[in-house]
């Protein structure tokens, strides 16, 4: 790192009254879960493309996390998916998790892929399916249990395709019920994170379509639940920082699921289509983290932040090495905004000084003040360059094309 460039960038955030130490100490904080499923195959509904070297098992997906952990220093835990990393032995996956300085992260239970579920699974008319697919929620708090994992994230494909087809209000009722049994399987420091989509796989109606029934669902529940947001699951359009403001003042935000998208659920690489958006919902973030309210903070201090994309043309660890740098750059962006001087904009109704103030954050050049950090943690200034220098591509060669997919 040119100590030149960071003492000019020092200089010039020092003019603009912000205090870099404060904000080195959130940006060595922050930490992004990946996937399990992100490092293995996937695709879309047309094609999904085999690459050379993708994980088996899910003790390799584990060892391809590390190697993300290792060079950007982000991303100590990982999400399983079940039954896609279903293990004999749980606490053998911990234990191997742990050796590589991993922990498991949210369990997510998958009720999408069985013929049982084509009308739905905890929404579904037939008892006998809506109590296999209660019985696989409770199966998920049992694993969550296992691997010490605090997060049960939840989403749902359930919904219909016309008019006619079932009883809305008679889903409804089935989806508390089946979530009300869950939740009370829950140890008291587990948490619920409910996800929402608008559309798709179903093209009516979906039984969770928004962040309102999400919202309604989580507080009939209780306390421990709260709503999932993924940035890829909304209409066109959306202003997602709105919802992100809404849930935190509400104290439900759980987490996110991070992603880009352009036309509908795109599933792509983090702060790829619109990083603006990335930005202005960790504004939304960081002002509630210094809201007087202590519930709000306490919200704004316990997020899940979480990868969710689907790599299909990427290679799978270079996409989840990008996906979680351009979240660290748009937070690091978002942490020099001065918040001092948008509240007063606010406070004198000056429209243009309180967008300005915004916006000049995000125009800001933030690699001399990445590179401090990582030199200050041991990393690599550039991950990326490091992997691809790394070998590690070659070095898991050997397990060929065909490996752990969904």
């Amino acid at each position: 790192m040119s100590d030149r460039a960071y003492g000019l960038f020092e200089e010039q955030q020092h003019n603009r009254g912000i205090d870099l130490n404060k904000v080195k100490a959130k940006l060595k904080s922050i930490r992004i879960e990946t996937p399990s499923w992100g490092y293995g195959d996937s695709g879309t509904r047309f094609k999904v493309f085999r690459k050379n070297g993708v994980p088996r098992t899910p003790f390799e997906k584990f060892d391809d996390a590390a190697v993300v952990h290792k060079l950007t220093g982000l991303c100590p835990s990982v999400a399983i998916h079940i039954p896609w990393d279903k293990v004999d032995d749980y606490d053998k996956l911990r234990t191997h998790a742990e050796g590589l300085d991993l922990q498991i992260g949210a369990v997510n239970p998958n009720l999408f892929q069985e013929d049982d579920y084509m009308f739905g699974s905890v929404t579904n008319s037939d008892p006998a399916v809506r109590r296999k697919a209660t019985d696989h929620l409770l199966e998920c708090v049992d694993i969550a249990k296992a691997t010490g994992s605090r997060d049960l994230s939840l989403w749902f494909a359930d919904g219909t395709n016309y008019p006619g087809q079932a009883d809305i209000r008679k889903r409804k009722t089935w989806m508390y019920e089946a979530l009300s049994e869950m939740y009370k399987a829950m140890t008291p420091d587990m948490r619920m994170l409910i996800e929402y989509k608008f559309f798709e796989p179903a093209f009516y109606h979906t039984d969770l379509a928004d962040w309102g029934m999400a919202y309604n669902l989580a507080k009939k529940l209780g306390d421990r639940a709260s709503v999932l947001v993924d940035t890829g699951h909304h209409a066109p359009g959306t202003n997602v920082e709105h919802i992100v403001a809404y849930l935190l003042d509400e104290q439900r935000l759980g987490g996110f699921h991070f992603n880009s998208r352009k036309y509908a659920d795109d599933d792509l690489i983090v702060g790829a289509i619109n990083p603006y958006e990335l930005f202005l919902i960790f504004y939304q973030i960081i002002e509630a983290a210094n809201d007087a309210d202590g519930g709000i903070r306490g919200c704004a201090d316990d997020i899940a932040y979480m990868i969710d994309q689907s790599h299909n043309i990427e290679p799978k660890i270079q996409a989840m090495i990008r996906s979680v740098l351009n979240v660290q750059t748009q937070y690091a962006k978002a942490l020099l905004i001065n918040l001092d001087e948008v509240h007063a904009a606010q406070e004198a109704q000056d429209v243009m000084a309180a967008e300005d103030a915004v916006r000049s954050a995000y125009e800001v050049d933030v690699t001399p003040l990445l590179h401090a950090v990582r030199e200050e943690l041991g990393l690599p200034l550039d991950p990326m360059k490091a992997f691809r220098e790394s070998g590690y591509v070659e070095s898991i060669a050997h397990r060929g094309k065909g490996g752990a997919s969904w």
